[in-house]
């Protein structure tokens, strides 16, 4: 079968490689000028004429990224499968759809407003009580399109600087860990879950991703795995959902954002699962069986970002895999990630921070359950 692919980065590249054992080809259609996969065969489209040249190559279609236009998603589903969907895409794209979303459903989410003024940004922001985050209510990912107000009297300043029409309000959270939950339906309405990762975000940028969580209650797993099968069910989706949370205090999970596609989040799953993020969103929008989503042993993922560590140094320590993306350093830039196993968590803390000792600028790692 070949599977198109909208958009032609590190996310499509991992899908390739995890699908060409099914003896799957890949398309990618590249709308940005700038493709990193270096796999498959590239399309580049930036002037929108070469989308009937792409549908005539592929079986079906799946996408690596949601910033895409909802009306090219739209208008590819008249010709091909589009797994998940043009609504998936569309909700995901929108943080106050997603939220209401996530409200008709039950799903709780930090206190949040919209506001369309400074002035009405500032209004939020003194009631739900400073600090607060805003966001832009589209376009924005990795920390970008977001400010965070310490106090009432920086709203304008936040408002000028994100410079868009509309945004979200939300409060803090007083959390224990950040986390995230992934699971993939498939066309028959199988679901499977991962076990939920802890993540660490520096910067508004994922640094590393841990799974299983050693000390979390499996009633906290079933809540999570309940709230993605609803959104599941609700899209009637198929393929890999991640669903972001915070753990409060009390144990409660608040909905932070979804992602209709696989995730950074995952990644640890290629080495650390018995199957993939990757192979299973691909066995599903084929109609193919799911695949075990057990974890083999406790698995941490590093992003490598900005700068590349030695290769040879990072191989060297027990049970590490190198994913490197083939880009050009930049700051900021997804280079690469590591997988990295242990036997207990405790080995693979001392793995995890010998890892990050070989990468330039790496944060210290910290998680919840030290």
């Amino acid at each position: 079968m070949n599977i198109g692919v909208l958009g032609a980065g590190q996310l499509g590249r991992m899908l390739a490689l995890a699908g060409y054992p099914l003896a799957n080809r890949f398309t990618f259609l590249d709308t940005t000028g700038h493709p990193s996969a270096g796999i498959g065969d590239v399309m580049i489209d930036t002037d929108r004429k070469h989308l009937e040249a792409f549908l005539e190559k592929v079986d079906l279609v799946t996408y690596e990224f949601e910033h895409l236009p909802v009306p090219l998603v739209q208008a590819i589903e008249e010709h091909r499968p589009v797994h998940p969907s043009s609504e998936a895409i569309r909700i995901c794209q929108n943080r106050a759809e997603e939220k209401a979303l996530f409200d008709r459903l039950g799903i709780p989410t930090p206190a949040y407003r919209l506001v369309e003024s400074a002035e009405a940004l500032e209004a939020a922001t003194r009631e739900l009580g400073a600090p607060v985050v805003a966001k832009s209510v589209t376009e924005g990912y990795d920390g970008k399109g977001q400010a965070v107000i310490r106090d009432p009297s920086e709203a304008r300043d936040a408002w000028r600087a994100i410079n868009h029409p509309r945004l979200i309000v939300e409060a803090f959270v007083d959390f224990v860990r950040e986390v995230s939950i992934i699971a993939v339906r498939g066309r028959d309405g199988e679901v499977a879950f991962y076990p939920m990762a802890e993540n660490q975000h520096v910067d508004g940028i994922l640094r590393y991703s841990i799974a299983p969580v050693p000390d979390l209650d499996d009633s906290v797993q079933h809540l999570a795995d309940g709230y993605i099968r609803a959104l599941l069910d609700e899209l009637d989706y198929v393929g890999v959902l991640t669903l972001e949370l915070f753990q409060a205090r009390d144990g409660a999970l608040l909905a932070n954002e979804m992602a209709p596609r696989v995730h950074n989040s995952g990644h640890w799953s290629i080495d650390g699962a018995v199957t993939s993020q990757f192979e299973n969103h691909l066995r599903a929008i084929q109609g193919l069986p799911l695949g075990d989503t057990s974890a083999r042993m406790p698995t941490c993922m590093v992003n490598v970002i900005g700068r590349e560590g030695e290769a040879a140094e990072i191989l060297a320590l027990p049970d590490a895999h190198l994913h490197r993306y083939d880009k050009s350093e930049r700051a900021g830039r997804k280079l690469a990630h590591v997988n990295l196993l242990a036997p207990t968590h405790a080995e693979l803390l001392e793995r995890v921070r010998a890892c990050a000792a070989l990468l330039p600028e790496a944060p210290e790692p910290r998680f919840s359950f030290e």
